[in-house]
């Protein structure tokens, strides 16, 4: 049997090819990259009562797709919030990031984080201290020649007051939070929670997920399963990143102040929900996003419904294990 000959390519097909192949492994690291233009961002957030807000600050600072222009407590206990903010932030070395006071309800009452911050002096802060929280956010979002994305990972009166300040933020920013629980509920049960974000103040959620902004959030059905244990959290736990030992310090402090004697920062995280509107801010590759009508009664329920605001709900993970490798890389590794 005789061979074929080889056929010779020409100079033009040859360029051509070399170009398919080059478009090709770009498309696949364009997938990856970080986006040209980092995503201006603000962080709203009960900081300081559960410790997973302290883990989603820690993702937000190590993640070069965000842009963070300003960070808000959220709730009420504002000086401890922003304490937490701030001395996270010096840490990071993000002073350049203003910390703004939330509404002032219950301004000087502390939490299970309180002894991380109990020398912090807040009016030594390198950076800027707004006492007005909520209308930083509003001047920002107005100001900006970008859409921002906010971030909001806990009850939502500083938003409510937002929108009720300006509506007009809501055609300038996009909103993505940790609210609700639409099909599964704690620890991934099959009956829906009044998740606490919303049963919290069930009114400002109201107000915050019917405003006519873009809205993304993940429910308990994908935000609530999301923990690190075995050598994930060892890799966290361990690690010499500034961002990551803060994390750690808090989670410590966190976990045993009401029990001296637990040792649960030792071997695994607790619950960590807001890391994921974090992740849904950057991009939403390893969740099933559905396109559904939320609507949020009074007892803070948040139900399916076609007659409510549509939204991007996370309402399943494509590869759990995967988000926590993510996140487990992105706390760990020092960027340059």
């Amino acid at each position: 049997m005789t061979s074929k000959p080889t056929r010779k390519l020409s100079p033009h097909r040859l360029t051509r090819l070399l170009m398919s192949i080059a478009l090709v492994f770009a498309m696949g690291y364009a997938q990856h990259a970080p986006a040209a233009e980092p995503i201006p961002v603000i962080y709203d957030s009960d900081i300081g009562d559960d410790i997973d807000d302290t883990w989603a600050l820690g993702l937000l600072l190590k993640s070069p797709e965000l842009d963070l222009k300003l960070v808000v407590g959220d709730y009420g206990k504002a000086t401890y919030r922003a304490k937490i903010f701030a001395k996270m932030l010096e840490t990071a070395g993000r002073t350049d990031v203003p910390v703004g006071l939330g509404l002032p309800n219950n301004p000087n009452a502390g939490g299970a984080q309180s002894r991380w911050v109990e020398d912090y002096d807040l009016a030594k802060y390198p950076g800027t201290i707004l006492k007005d929280g909520v209308q930083a956010m509003i001047d920002l979002i107005m100001q900006s020649e970008q859409p921002i994305t906010v971030i909001a990972v806990g009850p939502l009166p500083n938003i409510a007051e937002a929108l009720k300040r300006e509506p007009r933020i809501a055609k300038k920013a996009k909103f993505v939070g940790m609210h609700g629980s639409v099909r599964r509920g704690y620890g991934g049960k099959q009956t829906i929670d009044a998740e606490w974000n919303v049963r919290a103040d069930p009114q400002s959620c109201q107000a915050a997920l019917s405003a006519p902004w873009d809205i993304t959030i993940t429910p308990l059905d994908t935000c609530g399963l999301v923990d690190l244990g075995g050598e994930r959290y060892a890799k966290v736990r361990d690690s010499q990143d500034p961002i990551a030992k803060a994390v750690i310090e808090n989670y410590r402090f966190w976990s045993t102040a009401n029990n001296p004697d637990n040792k649960v920062a030792d071997t695994h995280s607790s619950t960590l929900f807001d890391t994921v509107a974090v992740y849904l801010a950057i991009t939403q590759e390893l969740c099933t996003m559905e396109e559904l009508g939320i609507r949020v009664d009074d007892n803070g329920f948040t139900h399916i419904d076609d007659q409510a605001k549509k939204m991007s709900v996370a309402t399943e993970w494509k590869n759990l294990d995967q988000f926590r490798d993510f996140l487990v890389h992105r706390l760990t590794t020092v960027r340059p």
